[in-house]
């Protein structure tokens, strides 16, 4: 059980990097992830309200990953975000000419298909997470 544990915490740590990073991101170049939202063919109608929403939200996730109480919730709610996220990027590949980046830092310096495998990868932790945390503990047997 130690193992599972660990994997657990290295998930949700993993989560909360990328959540905390992403979300600064956006609320310290506020005006630029607006503007960039603006630009975006299927969110720009929306803009202002995912501009504030969008980095309390992933805030929020990082609350509930960071309590072991909140945890499985938590890694739902990254896994709902995650594929949001992922959904966007296969739908503007697919249909969009212009395809603004509204990533802040390090992954607005991304390609679209690294950033696609990037979100895959944490879809992937996220539904690990959420299996190993709703397997039932066993108790080892003494022979």
């Amino acid at each position: 059980m130690k193992t599972k544990a660990f994997i657990t915490e290295v998930i949700a740590a993993l989560l909360i990097l990328l959540f905390v990073y992403t979300a600064l991101s956006k609320l310290i170049d506020y005006e630029v992830f607006r503007m960039q939202l603006m630009q975006s063919p299927l969110l720009k109608a929306f803009a202002w309200l995912i501009s504030w929403g969008l980095p309390l939200t992933e805030i929020v996730v990082v609350s509930l990953l960071l309590m072991k109480k909140t945890r499985l919730l938590g890694l739902f709610s990254a896994l709902a975000l995650m594929t949001m996220f992922t959904t966007y990027i296969i739908i503007l590949l697919s249909y969009s000419r212009v395809i603004p980046c509204s990533c802040g830092g390090i992954l607005a310096a991304l390609s679209w298909s690294q950033h696609l495998f990037v979100n895959l990868f944490f879809v992937l932790i996220s539904m690990v997470g959420i299996l190993l945390c709703s397997l039932p503990v066993t108790e080892k047997s003494a022979v």
